[in-house]
C-alpha cells in the first residue's frame, strides 16, 4: 500500500511520545504465556480488597439498552451529600484521565505555560502538550527522598506566571505529600493560575486534610473512585470546584462519557464507607509488614504516605521483567526519570509474601 502524504494531524500530536502506565499489558502477557488472571499486580496503586460487595449486587439492575444520564445527577448527588458541597461544583468524568484532557483542552492554548511537580503522572504532561502548552517541570530528589521543597517550587513561580500548575497530592510514584498550607498561600498569591490538585491516593495516606477545605476559586480538585473504591474496570472519577471551572469543563466534556454501570457502581460504593475504610486500615497494616520484609532483605524501600512507595534497585526494567516471568508485576519507573526504581503497591498479606519470596530468590 502507498504511504498517505497529503493529511498530516496537528504538530502537536506529530511530537507526542506515548505515556507509560502500569496495569498489565495484555500483549506481554500473550508473549509470556501468561492470562491476565494469572498475574498479581502490584503495579498499579488501587484497592487490593476489591470492591463492595453491593457495588457489585448494584451493576446487575443497570438496563443496558438505555443512555445513561449525561449529567449524572444521582451519582453527583451522593458525591454532593459525601462532600458537603454543592451539586452544581462537581463534574463526573470516565475516570481522572478523561478530566485531565478536559482540563487542558478547556484552559490551555499553544504557549501557555504549565507547571508540573515531579515526578509524577504522565498524563499531566502528555495532555498539556496536545495543546502546545509551554511545560515547565520542579522534580523531587531522591537524595532528599523525593520529598516536596516548596521554597524551590516558589522560584519557579517568582519567575514565571503560569496558566496551569498540576499537583499530585499525595503524588504519584513516590507518596509524598505537599502541606495543604503551601497549596493555600501559592492559591492566594496567584489568583490567575488554576492549581489542579490530584487526590486520587488520599484515602491511602491516613490522616490527610483534603485541600477541598481550602474552598479557594482557583483550586480543582480531582478524585478517583478506581484506585480506592476499586472501580478501575468502569472508570470513573470527578472534579471538585468552582462553579464557573465545572461549567467550563462540562462544555468540553463529550455526551455520556461517563456509563451507566459507573454511575451505578458509583453510588453503591458510596453507600458502602465502613467497607472500604476497613479495606484502607488493612492495606496500611499490610504495607507496614512488607517494607519489613523488603528491609529484613538489606532493601531499602523509600518512606512514604501511601500504600505504595518506591524501591531503589540497581536495573529498574530487568527487576521487573524477572518478577513477570514469575507472574508477579511491579512498576519500572524508567519512565517517570527513574531507571534505578521501581513502584510497588501493597496488596493482600498472601500476595504480598509470594512477592517477597521471589524477590528473595532474585536476590540469591
Amino acid at each position: 500500500m502507498s504511504e498517505y502524504k497529503s493529511l498530516h494531524p496537528r504538530p502537536e500530536i506529530e511530537k507526542l511520545l506515548p505515556v507509560h502506565h502500569g496495569a498489565p499489558d495484555f500483549a506481554e502477557l500473550e508473549n509470556l504465556n501468561l492470562m491476565p488472571g494469572q498475574v498479581i499486580d502490584f503495579s498499579v496503586n488501587s484497592n487490593p480488597y476489591g470492591p463492595a460487595p453491593v457495588v457489585r449486587q448494584s451493576l446487575k439492575s443497570v438496563p443496558l439498552d438505555r443512555y445513561p444520564d449525561r449529567e449524572a445527577l444521582n451519582l453527583r448527588r451522593a458525591l454532593s451529600r459525601h462532600h458537603n458541597v454543592s451539586l452544581e461544583s462537581i463534574l463526573v468524568t470516565n475516570g481522572t484521565a478523561e478530566l485531565i484532557w478536559l482540563i487542558a483542552l478547556t484552559y490551555l492554548q499553544p504557549g501557555d505555560p504549565v507547571l508540573i511537580l515531579g515526578p509524577t503522572f504522565g498524563e499531566y504532561a502528555h495532555a498539556a502538550a496536545l495543546m502546545g502548552a509551554e511545560i515547565h517541570t520542579w522534580a523531587a530528589q531522591p537524595e532528599k527522598f523525593f520529598t516536596f521543597q516548596p521554597d524551590q517550587i516558589e522560584q519557579q513561580f517568582k519567575q514565571t506566571n503560569f496558566r496551569l500548575v498540576f499537583v499530585c497530592n499525595p503524588n504519584n510514584p513516590t507518596g509524598q505529600v505537599l502541606p495543604s498550607h503551601r497549596l493555600n498561600i501559592w492559591a492566594e498569591q496567584h489568583p490567575e493560575t488554576l492549581f489542579v490538585v490530584d487526590e486520587a491516593y488520599i484515602a491511602f495516606a491516613e490522616g490527610m486534610p483534603s485541600t477541598l477545605q481550602l474552598e479557594h476559586a482557583n483550586i480543582l480538585v480531582m478524585r478517583s473512585m478506581t484506585k480506592d473504591y476499586a472501580l478501575a474496570g468502569l472508570r470513573l472519577g470527578y472534579a471538585v470546584g468552582n462553579k464557573a471551572v465545572i461549567q467550563a469543563l462540562g462544555k468540553a466534556r463529550p455526551p455520556w462519557s461517563v456509563n451507566a454501570l459507573a454511575q451505578a457502581g458509583g453510588i453503591a460504593a458510596l453507600k458502602s464507607q465502613n467497607y472500604y475504610k476497613n479495606c484502607w486500615q488493612k492495606i496500611l497494616k499490610n504495607k507496614t509488614e512488607l517494607v519489613a520484609g523488603l528491609v529484613s532483605m538489606g532493601l531499602s524501600p523509600i518512606l512514604s504516605r501511601t500504600h505504595f512507595f518506591l524501591l531503589p534497585v540497581e536495573n529498574g526494567p530487568q527487576f521487573r521483567n524477572a518478577l513477570m516471568e514469575a507472574g508477579l508485576q511491579v512498576r519500572d519507573c524508567a519512565s517517570f526519570g527513574l531507571p534505578s526504581f521501581v513502584r510497588i503497591a501493597t496488596r493482600r498479606p498472601e500476595e504480598n509474601q509470594k512477592l517477597l519470596a521471589a524477590i528473595k530468590l532474585k536476590a540469591t
